[in-house]
């Protein structure tokens, strides 16, 4: 089984080539103010820089406009987008359209009901995230150390594919892709000794925790857009 292995809300050079060196498919960076994990424009040019093709770049916004989007793409030049907050399908589809990236779209999730939006969203969307829905009181939408029911994806049939996120770490990553047989998983806090404040070892220990599931290293999987 070949597992993609994402790494989200890299802020620092120091985090980022631990990411790198692990062997991490994808490293994200986040463009969203409220967000510990947040990063401005010239700090995304230099650590996009830095990455030199060992992995690919992920812009995270959250409902941003398209002046925003535009800012943060030639900040960082991503390989692709991705929409965390309530975007609906056709501005997904707009943003893949005008901006010409492979586009990854966030859907929250608690319970069964939450998994409908799926046959809207994938064929608008190149890959779909599973994120533990965030509680009515907080100020951002994941990177909360927060997991849902995974049983909830037994089975799951999609035609894009898609990643786990929420609450994972290097201690339940195993159980989660046996549970879910997840194509790819993405973490952020469970690799952080604070919020927004990623822990080398942690990143290193999680990696390898995926890639001993998933029996073998994985050859990463570009995504690229169907249009």
């Amino acid at each position: 089984m070949s597992v993609l292995i994402k790494i989200c809300g890299l802020t620092t050079p120091a985090a980022l080539d631990a990411a790198l060196a692990a062997g991490a498919d994808l490293v994200g960076f986040v463009f969203f103010p409220p967000s510990p994990r947040h990063i401005g424009f010239e700090t995304a040019r230099a650590l996009g820089e830095r990455v030199r093709g060992r992995a690919q770049k992920v812009a995270l916004s959250v409902d941003a406009s398209d002046d925003e989007l535009a800012a943060s793409i030639a900040a960082l030049k991503p390989d692709l987008l991705q929409f965390h907050g309530t975007e609906p399908p056709h501005r997904v589809a707009a943003a893949r359209a005008r901006f010409g990236l492979p586009v990854m779209k966030a859907l929250p999730v608690a319970e069964s009901a939450d998994l409908a939006p799926i046959r809207m969203y994938e064929n608008v969307a190149d890959r779909l995230i599973f994120d533990a829905r965030a509680p009515r009181e907080a100020t951002r939408p994941g990177g909360l150390g927060r997991r849902f029911d995974w049983r909830l994806l037994e089975n799951l049939a999609t035609s894009v594919p898609f990643m786990l996120s929420g609450g994972l770490h290097a201690g339940n990553v195993a159980e989660a892709l046996r549970i879910t047989a997840a194509p790819g998983v993405d973490v952020s806090s469970g690799v952080e000794r604070a919020p927004g404040e990623k822990d080398i070892e942690k990143i290193r220990a999680f990696v390898g925790a995926v890639r001993a599931t998933a029996g073998k290293s994985a050859v990463p999987t570009k995504v690229t857009s169907s249009a």
